[in-house]
């Protein structure tokens, strides 16, 4: 699990892309969306964040541990300063969830699987328009606009 804490505290938030190479294997098998599905994938992941909400940080907000695989519920989160998905910067500040499972041989994540709350960024970001809330459900909101 430290490997796993490092790897968003160290390189999502801090945005240090070194620690990619000490956590991630080379031969990483991405099931992400990640362009290219690698090692380098996630180092562009990262800078990528950092470019568009320069103040990126993220939260483990639950972490679990089965043999040699780690699940975690990430909350992320910055002010859109670059623009995201091809349209101008919004000056919003936003925060949505992740699902992220690592799979782990010898100390490296060597297999990743992730769900993103895209859509409810969009929302946030003002880019599309409200999604309906079924019952039970809590309103999408932003948390500032500058």
């Amino acid at each position: 699990m430290r490997s796993f804490r490092r790897l968003f505290d160290e390189g999502f938030t801090a945005g240090n892309t070194s620690v990619v190479d000490e956590l991630v294997s080379p031969d990483l098998k991405e099931h992400m969306a990640l362009d290219p599905p690698s090692m380098e994938g996630v180092k562009e992941l990262i800078r990528s964040l950092h470019a568009t909400f320069p103040d990126f940080r993220c939260e483990l907000a639950d972490v679990a541990a089965d043999g040699d695989k780690v699940w975690g519920r990430v909350r992320g989160g910055g002010t859109d300063r670059g623009g995201f998905a091809g349209h101008p910067p919004t000056g919003r500040t936003v925060a949505t969830d992740s699902f992220d499972l690592c799979r782990f041989e010898r100390g490296k994540i060597v297999e990743h699987w992730g769900v993103v709350d895209r859509l409810g960024m969009m929302g946030q970001l003002g880019l599309i328009p409200p999604l309906g809330l079924g019952e039970g459900r809590t309103e999408t909101k932003v948390i500032s606009e500058s």
